[in-house]
């Protein structure tokens, strides 16, 4: 992390409270974290980000959904009564000129959000976690479905498969890196799958598939739970809350926790697709977002799991025949094992379709 003037900064925030500390908290790859402990038992401690504008190039949007979105999760908590609301939704602190964010002289951006207590987070993904991410998520969208005001694109065309395709047949096109000859095979399956992987962006254009404000970074990590009883509390990292097909949310989770290894894993022997996992995460997902899904997404839920591996595979390959600019490789074919390893779980996870189909009928109502 680079240096800060804290002193600069933190003023600028309508902090309550005495500042005792400030140091680095977690070990997030997008934006830098701190924690700032103030003096007095009776005030609270407080969370500072400076937010990455190089991926979040509109920071104003970005806040804005973000207050948006947590200002309606508050007041459908007030609602249904709930007398913990400090710890059931992320509130941010305005600076003194009332904004939710700060610009400072090195043109960085900076938020500070109130630091929850006695809560933590899991990295674990097992079926109990993929369970309770299922019912947090489905639950997340479903508050958000009469959200009065629509939200902005903070990062556009980000699970579009048609743009990726487009991406991918642009560089091949032009092979800055002389690498495409070598993977013609790879780029043969992409084609013949390609008009029925895009098929989510012509139904939405036909109006049949409606845009959903959904998280877009769906993750066990991204849920915090009471450090005493267990109990689920919030959603975090908001930063990619956008509209979006519903597909984001529940197919972006099962491409990550359902992949029985890693997804830079070189050997395909170790690619496998878990159904515990995937049936797990839908019986949770299918609690609470089958309150608000129409026919039609339900009936698609096993082509969004098949998606989202698929369009890893097309980026990562984009990627690698860009000349590896995008995601941090460790050695030269790193985006190609990649691009192999989600495509080989695309490939396993089409071998499920009729299970997946059979299961969600099961949990119907």
């Amino acid at each position: 992390m680079q240096n800060v003037e804290f002193n600069q900064i933190l003023p600028q925030f309508k902090i309550e409270g005495t500042i005792e500390s400030v140091k680095p908290l977690g070990n997030g790859l997008i934006n830098d974290t701190y924690l700032v402990v103030t003096k007095e038992e009776n005030q609270p401690n407080y969370v500072l980000q400076r937010i990455n504008d190089s991926i979040f190039t509109n920071v104003e949007l970005l806040q804005h959904n973000i207050e948006l979105v947590t200002n309606h999760i508050r007041k459908k908590l007030e609602a249904q009564g709930e007398e913990d609301i400090q710890r059931k939704v992320l509130q941010f602190v305005k600076t003194i000129d009332g904004k939710n964010y700060f610009m400072d002289k090195e043109r960085r951006f900076w938020r500070i959000m109130i630091f929850i207590p006695n809560a933590q987070t899991f990295e674990t993904v097992d079926t109990k976690y993929s369970y309770l991410a299922g019912v947090a998520f489905g639950d997340f969208e479903q508050m958000l479905t009469d959200l009065p005001e629509t939200l902005g694109d903070t990062i556009p065309d980000f699970h579009n498969m048609e743009f990726r395709m487009k991406q991918l047949r642009d560089v091949v096109e032009k092979d800055p890196v002389g690498r495409v000859e070598s993977v013609k095979e790879i780029l043969d399956i992409f084609e013949k799958d390609a008009e029925r992987m895009c098929q989510a962006e012509r139904l939405h254009r036909e109006g049949k598939l409606p845009k959903r404000i959904c998280h877009c970074d769906t993750k066990v990590n991204n849920m915090m739970f009471d450090a005493n009883d267990g109990h689920f509390l919030l959603v975090i990292d908001l930063d990619t809350v956008m509209p979006s097909l519903f597909f984001s949310d529940y197919g972006d989770f099962l491409r990550s926790a359902a992949n029985t290894t890693a997804e830079d894993d070189p050997d395909m022997n170790n690619v496998h697709f878990n159904e515990d996992i995937f049936k797990a995460f839908t019986k949770g997902y299918i609690e609470s977002a089958g309150k608000f899904l129409t026919p039609l997404e339900i009936e698609l839920l096993p082509y969004a799991v098949e998606l989202f591996p698929f369009m890893q595979s097309v980026r990562f390959m984009w990627d690698y025949l860009s000349g590896d600019h995008y995601w941090k490789c460790k050695y030269p074919t790193h985006n190609l094992d990649r691009s192999r390893n989600q495509l080989k779980l695309y490939q396993e996870v089409c071998k499920h379709e009729q299970m997946m189909k059979d299961y969600i009928a099961s949990l119907q109502i």
